[in-house]
């Protein structure tokens, strides 16, 4: 890797001379390698692809600069991202995290409802990004349901379609998108940034004990989404749903709605990793068709 290369980029975009003096290895990334860039005065977090993908590291850059410029909580800085030999980079801010508590999770609760709160009057983004490694679509809509349905389901369900998945899932996932009006009855979506990614993987605190997020897939979204995929994984506790709706509650019928949101997270994995998601997927939707009586 041209590690002087990237320490070059770093220097130009910080103003200050950043001499590398080691590159760590770190784990826990299914899609991109990592490392901490350690220099005699500072350390950077650095992401590695194939340099084929540079637009998704651009993508990520913009996310982290939406969501930091809202106030509401602490992202890792975004320095600069490009190309380097082979690979495309992504150099962000180093922190050294500590262990959420329930302080934290209380904190990012009320912090992620007052992210919520910036709006734009479209739902979408100003570009496309990825979720995972996978296309997400953002093209501006004015309608909630119809932008769900062509750029997340039915985006979704096309890919798995093209990746041999169908059958079953095909026949009641086409059901189900002519029928997702149905799921949206006295309930109006508001346009709000969203993480667009937010598992217990993507969230962590600092040593003072701040929430930090970061791995965002952003876009202007119904809030609920971001919620119900909190609850597709696990990691979050009490606390953080009990402080996220006392500052903005949720709708009554985002307990149906989560069952939707979460079956694009799963569709999505289906694509990525495989056909282990595939009975998930159509389980999901015979849920969905069910609450709708469809």
């Amino acid at each position: 890797m041209n590690w002087q290369a990237i320490s070059e980029q770093i220097s130009l975009a910080t103003g200050q001379s950043f001499h590398l003096a080691a590159a760590q290895p770190l784990g826990g990334g299914d899609i991109n390698s990592a490392y901490r860039l350690q220099g005699r005065e500072r350390s950077y977090f650095v992401k590695l692809n194939r340099r084929e993908l540079a637009d998704m590291f651009a993508a990520e850059f913009a996310g982290l600069e939406e969501i930091a410029g809202t106030g509401a909580v602490r992202t890792p800085a975004p320095i600069v991202h490009g190309e380097a030999g082979s690979h495309s980079f992504l150099v962000l801010e180093y922190l050294e995290f500590g262990r959420p508590d329930q302080q934290a999770q209380r904190l990012l609760g009320r912090q992620l409802a007052e992210m919520h709160r910036y709006q734009q009057p479209y739902f979408g983004w100003h570009r496309d990004n990825t979720i995972g490694s996978t296309p997400q679509v953002n093209t501006r809509d004015g309608d909630w349901i119809a932008f769900w349905r062509e750029n997340r389901l039915g985006f979704q369900l096309q890919l798995a379609a093209r990746n041999g998945y169908g059958g079953l899932l095909q026949t009641q996932g086409e059901k189900l998108c002519g029928a997702l009006d149905g799921l949206f009855d006295g309930y109006r979506p508001q346009p709000s940034l969203l993480h667009g990614d937010l598992w217990a993987g993507n969230s962590a605190a600092d040593r003072q004990g701040n929430p930090v997020i970061f791995d965002p897939a952003c876009y202007y979204g119904d809030r609920e989404a971001d919620i119900a995929m909190t609850e597709l994984f696990g990691g979050y506790g009490r606390e953080f749903y009990q402080a996220y709706n006392d500052t903005w509650p949720l709708d009554a019928g985002y307990p149906v709605r989560k069952t939707l949101y979460n079956l694009y997270h799963i569709l999505n994995h289906l694509n990525l990793f495989g056909g282990g998601y595939q009975r998930q997927a159509e389980n999901m939707t015979l849920q969905l068709l069910a609450e709708l009586d469809v």
